[in-house]
């Protein structure tokens, strides 16, 4: 095997297919980067066994600089390999197999020899059965991804809440997460309907890794199911990750139907002022912010109190109160991550009583996007 080519095309790649490498599995083999040079390409997986990347470099793209003197395939330490790429001195780099499974990687005068393995050991690939596919703008899927993947458990005693729900019916698609102290619902319509229904829960942090390889150059997502796989397209990438077995709760019984009390806020104005509360908050133990609304003379109060360094209170500036009086303690981390998530929006915030979840939605688009915090009991 013998090619030269970029180095710079080489290394995004290589920063994508890394996405999927982790140090600590306990398959040896995975902790490497597969190259498959075939007469025209370079094809590059990594893999942990939950996310699988491969990506493709073609030879008739000229701004990859490629040229493939000899097939053949292999497998590089990831981490060393990647590391040496990066390091090189030149703009182009040539990596030939020498004897046995070692490795050449050259550059200008910079030469070094790394010892591979045999690439027919490497776990294949899972194959997707069904042409059915699900096309989304890959803006709006990012914005999606980030919008409820902060509501996902980061408790492994029920991986389920690890996930995000998928439920795709037509062209309605619907994302669902929860830890069961907060939810975070996300609804959008695809640009065309599709003949299947769909009922699935990816990884959190598969979908994670996946959000931050959607750039500009990948305007569109495509998604395909299968029974324990989904597969996303990107380009002339593909991104796999498991599906988590299980049934996911019914959330749809928790997002309450009606509310006693209204407050309408901009986003990032009560954003920061939950940030100046949580100052102190986050001193004492239990991390808890406290909201009294006093709805006959307009007035909201948010108040943090730390025993040890003392207390914060401030009015806040709400857009309209209505409804009756009430106080109610919750996370401001909690509060934090759903008001960032709005962006620079106008939002409702509805509460039915102090022990009861509380929504926020934008007051724009009520029915697509809703953040559900529990509040916390304080007496």
């Amino acid at each position: 095997m013998k090619f030269t080519i970029k180095r710079n095309i080489f290394i995004q790649k290589l920063n994508d297919v890394q996405r999927a490498i982790s140090s600590k599995t306990t398959i040896p083999i995975l902790t490497g980067l597969k190259l498959d040079v075939t007469s025209d390409q370079i094809i590059l997986t990594g893999s942990d066994a939950d996310i699988s990347i491969e990506t493709v470099l073609d030879s008739k793209n000229e701004d990859n600089g490629l040229s493939i003197e000899d097939p053949g395939k292999i497998v590089l330490p990831a981490h060393f390999f990647s590391d040496i790429v990066k390091k090189l001195p030149e703009e182009s780099m040539t990596l030939e197999i020498t004897e046995g499974f070692q490795t050449k990687i050259s550059s200008g005068a910079a030469e070094f020899t790394i010892n591979g393995l045999d690439a027919n050991n490497y776990p294949h690939l899972p194959e997707l059965d069904g042409n059915d596919q699900i096309q989304l703008s890959g803006n709006i899927f990012k914005q999606l991804i980030s919008q409820t993947v902060i509501a996902v458990s980061s408790q492994e005693s029920r991986p389920i809440l690890t996930g995000v729900h998928f439920s795709i019916d037509g062209d309605q698609f619907m994302a669902v997460a929860t830890d069961s102290h907060r939810l975070s619902q996300r609804k959008i319509t695809l640009p065309q309907a599709n003949s299947g229904k769909y009922d699935v829960i990816i990884p959190g942090k598969s979908l994670i890794e996946l959000s931050r390889m959607i750039g500009e150059e990948n305007p569109d997502v495509i998604m395909r199911i299968s029974e324990n796989q989904v597969l996303f397209t990107l380009g002339d990438t593909a991104f796999y990750s498991r599906l988590l077995e299980g049934n996911y709760p019914d959330t749809s019984r928790l997002i309450p139907k009606e509310a006693t009390t209204k407050l309408e806020f901009n986003a990032p104005a009560l954003l920061a002022a939950i940030e100046r509360a949580s100052l102190l908050s986050h001193e004492s133990r239990n991390n808890v912010v406290k909201l009294t609304i006093a709805t006959e003379n307009n007035q909201v109060v948010i108040s943090g109190n730390s025993p040890d360094v003392g207390n914060v209170e401030e009015q806040l500036d709400a857009k309209a109160v209505e409804g009756e009086d009430l106080e109610i303690s919750f996370n401001p981390d909690y509060m934090k991550d759903a008001l960032r998530s709005f962006g620079q929006t106008e939002i409702l915030v509805s509460f039915t009583s102090a022990l009861r979840p509380f929504t926020l939605v934008p007051t724009e688009d009520k029915e697509n996007f809703i953040q559900l915090i529990t509040p916390v009991r304080t007496f």
